[in-house]
């Protein structure tokens, strides 16, 4: 039992402790030098005492022996440091036979004596110097084969992990990170080979999971940049410290959260859309969208749009004083949608008239960011034609001032839009296995090394990020998003609340465009002036609109009138009836080979594209909804069977397709 316990600690010792316990001493490694002077002169003080103060043969034989001995210890320390180079190697030497000797004229002179005692200090000095620069210069070389205590490590395990012939060395130390730098095989290994390996590395150096993050130096092929940081202290919850740049732009950083290695997140959210991935219970809802829109809110020069129509007021209702628009319908979702499009050539014509060719801090125009929780029930809301105007929207959006925002569990083919997930930044938190993974990062972060599988639903808040801006060195690093919990542990609805109403949507000015969407807003909002086809607040007519103003028909009944508020009656002629819906034909494993052969039977008609309606029969057949058809449709694009044409808004037949 002791035996085993001797073991466990062992590798504890020569783990990430280990490496920083070396780092935080580095002036130890220039100490040596000076703690062997003194001891050199006691050395010679002592052997002046025992022979040299004897006089006659006892102080001549004492001096033949030190001599004899210097010159054996000279010849051995020129034997042994043969892997040296020969500065080193003659360094060494000369080091140990000008001790020796001056410890055999100390035998015989006394230290007392001014030639004994100069050589003492200037010979000590300038030895103990000459030293320590040795040590400064070859830390500060890099990867040439300087032992610190990182390299160490990795010298002891690389050959496990098969990577043999490769090197690493501290670049810089600091307190939570450690920054290195990797020399590789030539030839022989890549970074990429290095990014698969993480995990073996880790295990072979005695390191907890997560705590090496490889990426590529890009001046040399055949060196890598590595970071290590530990990610045992990421493990308890961040309180929110508040938005960093309230009153800023858009433009500038928002930070959601802390990297592994102690620095901030500096994301910046102008010029892309994201995809939010997490599985139920990772944190996303507060990791992503908490922290993301209570800083984003606090920016004068944007506006929020969102939808939720899963969980409805739960997770984005306590931050609706602070949005621009929030819908919780289908019906809402889809008048969004549609809203915000209509809005998007009139914008991008206004920036074109002042010489913008994308939107820009200071142009005049409010940025917007659409938020869309639970991505696939909206996409199902949304239908086919909803749909095929986000994904312009998604194209146009851009230019225009606005990023979307993706938020969902799972975004595989059947839940995203493969042409949507390709524009999207991603944010991934955790997930339940590897193969859920492939769906929340990005290629590169999974090159990296990127395991949110580690996390699942036992870390909230834990989540990777590859976004523009984001150092390619950070994509695969761990990041903890802050945690807005109360005393108990439990989401903090009254505080989002409170920052929200801190922060209200009706206290900013925005442009025409934005307020011509935004249902949250009073009379603080203004329009922008001189924008084409439109008139300034201060040119409009004060006088209250009536639905008179309106009609250019006579009104055919004046006698029946109502009022907006008054109920409407049902039909007392109505009946109550019920749509009972036809018993299916086909089951759905019939349903999606007929519509295999039915492609195969277009392409053989000459048949070049159709719409999603034109399998209407299919779905109805088999007791299936639209949405069975559009997963279908997806699949088929995915295998190269379909494409689409943006133009025409129609399937295109490109191949034949597989048996189902």
């Amino acid at each position: 039992m002791a035996a085993r316990n001797t073991q466990v600690a062992t590798v504890e010792e020569s783990s990430w402790e280990r490496v920083k316990a070396a780092q935080a001493s580095k002036l130890a490694t220039l100490a040596p030098p000076w703690l062997i002077w003194p001891i050199v002169a006691g050395m010679g003080h002592t052997a002046h005492t025992l022979w040299g103060q004897a006089g006659g043969q006892t102080a001549a034989w004492s001096a033949i022996g030190l001599t004899l001995g210097t010159g054996v210890l000279s010849g051995v320390t020129w034997l042994v440091s043969h892997t040296r180079g020969i500065l080193g190697r003659g360094s060494a030497t000369v080091t140990t036979f000008a001790t020796g000797m001056w410890v055999t004229s100390c035998s015989v002179a006394g230290i007392g004596q001014p030639v004994i005692g100069w050589f003492l200090l200037a010979g000590g000095v300038v030895t103990c110097a000459g030293w320590n620069i040795r040590t400064v210069i070859r830390s500060k070389h890099g990867v040439s084969g300087v032992v610190d205590p990182l390299a160490f490590l990795f010298d002891q395990g690389k050959g496990k992990a098969g990577l043999d012939g490769a090197r690493m060395a501290t670049i810089k130390a600091g307190e939570r990170k450690i920054e290195a730098a990797m020399a590789l095989p030539a030839g022989q290994k890549t970074v990429a080979d290095v990014q698969k390996k993480t995990e073996h590395i880790e295990g072979a150096m005695g390191l907890p999971p997560g705590t090496l993050t490889v990426s590529p130096d890009t001046d040399r092929a055949d060196r890598a940049k590595a970071t290590l940081s530990d990610p045992r202290i990421m493990r308890e919850p961040i309180p929110w410290p508040g938005p960093s740049r309230p009153g800023g732009s858009i433009a500038e950083p928002l930070r959601p959260g802390v990297w592994q290695d102690g620095d901030d997140v500096e994301y910046v959210i102008v010029g892309h859309h994201r995809q939010d991935m997490g599985k139920t219970g990772a944190g996303k809802s507060i990791g992503a969208t908490w922290n993301m829109l209570a800083e984003i809110v606090t920016r004068t020069d944007v506006a929020v749009f969102a939808a939720d129509i899963t969980k409805g007021e739960q997770a984005l209702g306590p931050l609706r004083p602070a949005l621009h628009r929030f819908e919780t319908t289908k019906q809402g979702v889809r008048s969004l949608i549609n809203d915000i499009h209509a809005q998007l050539k009139p914008r991008t014509d206004w920036l074109s008239a002042r010489g913008y060719v994308n939107w820009e801090p200071g142009c005049g125009l409010t940025y917007w960011v659409l938020h869309l929780e639970e991505f696939p029930d909206i996409g199902e809301a949304l239908g086919d034609a909803g749909m095929e105007t986000l994904l312009k929207l998604l194209k146009a959006i851009r230019s225009a001032g606005g990023s979307v925002v993706m938020s969902l569990q799972r975004s595989d083919w059947t839940q995203m839009p493969t042409i949507a997930r390709g524009q999207l930044a991603n944010m991934c938190f955790g997930v339940a296995n590897s193969h859920d993974a492939a769906f929340g990062l990005s290629e590169a972060q999974e090159d990296a090394g990127a395991r949110p599988e580690l996390w699942g639903s036992n870390q909230p808040g834990m989540a990777y990020l590859d976004a523009p801006g984001i150092d390619p060195a950070r994509i695969a690093m761990p990041l903890r998003t802050f945690a807005w919990l109360d005393e108990h542990g439990k989401p903090d609805t009254a505080a989002i609340a409170a920052h929200a109403a801190a922060w209200p949507a009706e206290a900013k000015t925005v442009d025409e465009f934005t307020a011509a969407i935004a249902r949250n807003t009073t009379p603080a909002l203004t329009a922008v002036h001189d924008a084409p086809g439109s008139s300034s607040a201060e040119d409009q007519d004060s006088e209250e609109w009536s639905p008179e103003d309106d009609l250019s028909t006579p009104d055919p009944d004046p006698s029946l009138t109502a009022d907006i508020d008054d109920p409407i009656e049902d039909d007392p002629d109505d009946q109550e009836w019920e749509f009972t819906p036809p018993d299916p034909t086909m089951t759905a494993a019939e349903a999606r080979q007929t519509l295999r052969e039915r492609l195969a039977e277009w392409l053989d008609e000459g048949r070049q594209d159709f719409t999603t309606a034109d399998l209407s029969d299919l779905w109805t057949a088999a007791g299936l909804s639209r949405s069975w058809a559009r997963k279908q449709i997806g699949q088929l694009r995915e295998e190269g069977v379909l494409a689409y044409d943006d133009t025409t808004q129609r399937h295109l037949l490109i191949s034949r397709p597989k048996a189902a």
